[in-house]
């Protein structure tokens, strides 16, 4: 048996959670470790039409079973019903992920009907929680769903709960390396959901498979933060091994109801971006991972703290929300307080500002120590959001209850006037968990002390290290780039910098210029004029030939503040004024001048964040010494140009400011002007070795390039690169002639693509260039039809790939085939130019037009003539202008007839289309009411299609298996040559 998406991954996958083997019909028992769930019932086993979302009778039997008061008097399910059928009708007016949140109140239970006695509203229970109680529900899997919204579509996978759909999942083959889970994923995304967004109301998750990598996304995610499941203990699995065993137990693992569970009722939130727009959040891996371990630690009581280190960037504040909202939610807590305590005023804004846009209940602010203090000991029961440092002034034991759980995010600045101990004495009974993006030392005993366990491998709770997030794609890589080595700071001023910096820790705009006014030599050196002309002049080139091309922008950091004001005035010299902001804070002490000059307030300093995120605006720069270097969280930033002395902890924050994914970032830059880079290790000491691979010079880039180039032109051995037009062309798709070739090529292009991305437009890149534009070329003329295949491998060109080939189009070119348009303007100007080269082309365009057209009568004459002319030309009788000039008549023709098939083809309808076919190949077994035959075929496939089913295998599938069908009844299936013809009509007229 050939292997397929359906009799390999599909049938895997519902084999693996049902113990139903589709392809033999054995059922068997489950994996031991998670006994039987899912039940498999078939597509057509399940009681509903096309239309219908729900299995409105496995629901009922649900609302009787979980609800005393329905139960009592059954009929009251349908006034349920009715109110979800509602819900989900409204997704046209409310929009999908509006929908969602709104069935998701039903689905958690939030929801009240009058059913009580005296009519007194009693919750409405369609899930059964409890984990003691989980098989209370019916859970069904089944594949091949139909539903018709808009038009009718075929999930591979669906997941039912109590005969609500609650999970769609997209298998792809295996077998071609150029189909992957983005594929699936792209259809759920930008088909499925546009087309039959109904199913998605109910929706928890979806997930792609293609048997090697299962990635997951909530309702309206972009394919870019879809996810990777993985289990967080095996290490091998870790490893990224590939191949369906792998992905089962992934599967299994985020598929068990009491796992799915948690994530719709503690791991979802609906939030509104900043133009207000409701967005869903479902969890990554490692925040679902680490904020249960928090909970259960909690819940356990024992150990009383706990230190998580998860890299900058991989999202510790949703962990912390994620946690806080089960915290709350958790009954055996008892209403507990949980207090979020952060480091800096602007993340203070940005925490309290996500809890509040999550809808989160019960979150307040505090604004002083005073303010706490007063909260904890009136014995507050909420989310309390505050700073580290207002710990300074804590009295001992503020409040003794046990059921107080504090979240420190950058747990490592408590070291800092011992902050651990004295959040300890204030709160002796509370549960400490201290969370960190940069890997804690050991020398740094206080954070230890604070929030590290014994009990701990390692003294971590939950690590999920750099490496972890540039393998999930959470986070992309960092490269330096020295510029201009002759301003760096020397060696010697520089270890001295650093041990001042260690001393003080510069974190605020303040201490930034206290550290300069203790160094006035090194100030004068970095602050001088010319130096600071001379690194603008550098940034202005820098950044319109590497950053402005891509669509990014960047982040200017100075020594201190006065810094940031004079690369500002330089900047100006070379952009518009409005291209950059410059953020800094100011005090009581600084001159009135200085003060209304360059003072903003917490509302201004927001617009100005606002605005350097959003990428259509004109603001390209912002420039800073000590804010927004913590906390900061904007992905369209992909370049830092350093001009600080910046160390370790700080260091690493800093710099992952340029992390953050983004499409087409591949990732983030900093130019180092101070040289902090120089050595790099010096810069990052940190115990955890894994650090140390953080950053790398962009030159290993130059590096690779060599070699990444002489991969991708290995696939073309003996291909004469110089050859112009369609030979050359030719040769190169001859060499890559089979998928498996051609897929290959394109992981070794995508490679080498990014390389050129990155470097571009370095000088080393002239030595390849030529080269590299070819095989742009060869990649683009085989690049799949389809841009919903292969989405993987085969991607949109980079801007600077795309400006190289434009940059540079000449004649000799070369295009696919399919490209060349076959018009009178083409002819008219080959007949007034007989050139050799361009009758050459028009020869083989003409050839091709006359297979495409196959056994037409009229073109197997032109191609007739077209043979008779050749062998004249050959045999010396007619002149190469006389050649030109009747091949150019014979290309008319070709015009022209082409023109009339066209027409013939608008006119004639799909069952007219289909009739002349079966009148022209009736046989004496054939029926006569061919009329009848015709219709069945018309009616069946009208139903199963949708606009673009010829591009999708499932749409394919669905239309051969409804002819097959339709032939069948009148005993014409087993006639190949009918089949195929019937379904080349199918294909041209549907």
């Amino acid at each position: 048996m050939a292997f397929n998406e359906l009799n390999s991954v599909e049938h895997y996958i519902i084999h693996k959670l049902s113990g139903e083997n589709l392809n033999n019909g054995d059922v068997a028992e489950p994996e031991q470790t998670y006994g039987k769930w899912w039940e498999y019932k078939s597509a057509n086993e399940l009681k509903r039409n096309v239309n219908e979302i729900l299995n409105e009778e496995e629901l009922k039997k649900a609302l009787i079973r979980l609800n005393p008061e329905i139960k009592a008097r059954p009929e009251l399910a349908d006034e349920v019903i009715y109110k979800l059928r509602a819900v989900l009708i409204a997704v046209n007016q409310t929009g999908l992920v509006k929908a969602n949140e709104e069935f998701f109140k039903w689905l958690r239970g939030d929801k009240t009907m009058p059913f009580g006695e005296n009519n007194r509203h009693v919750p409405v229970k369609l899930v059964e929680f409890d984990k003691e109680k989980l098989r209370k529900n019916k859970y069904h899997i089944t594949n091949q769903y139909r539903v018709h919204f808009r038009e009718t579509k075929i999930p591979d996978i669906v997941l039912f709960i109590n005969g609500i759909p609650v999970v769609i999942g997209e298998a792809k083959t295996p077998i071609r390396p150029s189909i992957s889970w983005l594929d699936g994923a792209n259809e759920i995304h930008n088909i499925y959901e546009n087309s039959v967004p109904q199913l998605f109301v109910p929706n928890i998750l979806s997930f792609a498979t293609e048997g090697k990598e299962l990635y997951y996304g909530a309702v309206r995610t972009p394919l870019e933060f879809w996810s990777p499941w993985r289990l967080e203990d095996d290490e091998e699995n870790l490893a990224k091994r590939l191949g369906l065993g792998e992905i089962g137990k992934e599967l299994t693992d985020l598929m068990h109801p009491e796992k799915l569970l948690d994530i719709l009722q503690n791991f979802s939130l609906f939030s509104s971006d900043k133009k207000s727009r409701r967005i869903k959040i479902i969890p990554r891996f490692q925040q679902y991972e680490g904020a249960n371990k928090i909970v259960e630690r909690v819940k356990e009581g024992k150990i009383k703290k706990g230190l998580i280190w998860h890299f900058q960037g991989s999202g510790k504040s949703l962990l912390m929300m994620f946690a806080a909202q089960k915290l709350r939610r958790a009954p055996e807590l008892k209403s507990p307080t949980v207090l979020v305590l952060v480091d800096r005023t602007d993340l203070d804004s940005q925490i309290s500002g996500d809890f509040n846009a999550a809808d989160i209940p019960n979150v307040e602010t505090t604004s002083s120590i005073q303010e706490l203090q007063k909260l904890l000991e009136r014995d507050t029961r909420k989310i309390i959001v505050s700073m580290i440092f207002k710990f300074r002034d804590a009295k001992p034991n503020m409040n003794t209850r046990e059921n107080i759980i504090v979240l420190v995010d950058e747990a490592h600045r408590t070291q800092e006037g011992d902050l651990g101990m004295q959040m300890r004495a204030a709160l002796p009974n509370a549960f400490l968990f201290g969370l960190t993006g940069t890997p804690v030392n050991k020398a740094e005993k206080n954070t230890f002390w604070a929030f590290g366990a014994e009990e701990d491998q390692g003294g971590y709770l939950s690590r999920y290290t750099f490496q972890d997030s540039l393998r999930d794609e959470a986070t992309k890589p960092l490269h330096f780039e020295p510029r201009l080595v002759d301003v760096h700071v020397d060696k010697e001023t520089l270890d001295k910098a650093f041990e001042e910096f260690r001393e003080s820790a510069a974190l605020s705009d303040e201490e930034a210029d206290a550290i300069n006014r203790r160094s006035a030599k090194m100030a004068i050196f970095l602050k001088s004029p010319e130096r600071i002309s001379k690194i603008v002049g550098d940034i202005a080139h820098h950044f319109r030939e590497k950053v402005e091309p891509h669509g990014f922008k960047a982040m200017i950091v100075t020594p201190d503040r006065y810094a940031c004001v004079q690369y500002k005035e330089e900047l100006d010299k070379h952009f518009p004024e409005e291209t950059s902001e410059v953020v800094i804070s100011t005090s009581a002490n600084d001159p009135q001048e200085f003060k209304h000059k360059w003072g903003i307030d917490k509302s201004e300093q927001t617009r100005i964040v606002d605005r350097f995120k959003d990428s259509k605006t004109e603001l390209k720069f912002l420039i800073v010494t000590a804010k927004l270097l913590t906390g900061f969280d904007a992905p369209v930033l992909q370049t830092m140009y350093l001009d600080k002395s910046l160390k370790d902890h700080t260091l690493l924050q800093a710099i992952c400011r340029t992390n953050r994914v983004y499409p087409g970032k591949n990732y983030g830059r900093i130019v180092d002007y101070f040289g902090v880079f120089d050595d790099t290790a010096k810069a990052l000491e940190f115990d955890e070795n894994t650090i140390k691979q953080i950053i790398s010079n962009l030159s290993v880039l130059r590096e690779k390039l060599p070699e990444a180039m002489a991969e991708t032109l290995a696939h073309f051995e003996g291909v004469d690169r110089d050859l112009d037009g369609f030979e050359g062309l030719e040769a190169a798709q001859n060499a890559i002639n089979t998928d498996e070739k051609k897929d290959e090529f394109a992981k070794d292009y995508k490679y080498l693509s990014k390389i050129w991305e990155s470097l571009s437009p370095d000088r080393i890149l002239d030595l390849f260039a030529k080269d590299y534009k070819w095989l742009t070329q060869v990649y683009e003329s085989v690049r799949p039809a389809s841009d919903n295949t292969g989405k993987l491998l085969w991607f949109a060109l980079g801007a600077q790939t795309t400006k190289l080939i434009h940059d540079n189009v000449h004649v000799g070119d070369v295009h696919n085939l399919e490209e060349y348009v076959l018009d009178a303007d083409v002819i008219e100007d080959i007949f007034n130019n007989p050139d050799p080269r361009n009758a050459k082309r028009l020869e083989k365009m003409l050839i091709k037009r006359f297979k495409k057209h196959g056994n037409d009568p009229k073109f197997k004459k032109l191609s007739d003539r077209l043979e008779e002319l050749r062998d004249r030309a050959e045999q010396g009788l007619i002149t190469s202008i006389e050649f030109v000039k009747e091949l150019c008549k014979i290309a008319k023709e070709t015009v022209q007839a082409e023109k009339e098939v066209e027409q013939m083809v608008q006119e004639k309808t799909p069952q007219a289309a289909l009739t002349e076919l079966f009148l022209e190949l009736k046989t004496n077994q054939t029926p006569a009411v061919v009329s009848r035959i015709v219709e069945d075929i018309d009616s069946i496939v009208r139903i199963v299609r949708f606009p673009g089913w010829q591009g999708t295998a499932a749409g394919e599938r669905e239309v051969q298996q409804s002819l097959r069908k339709s032939l069948l009844k009148y005993k014409l299936h087993k006639d190949q040559v009918l089949f195929d013809r019937a379904y080349g009509y199918i294909k041209e007229y549907y």
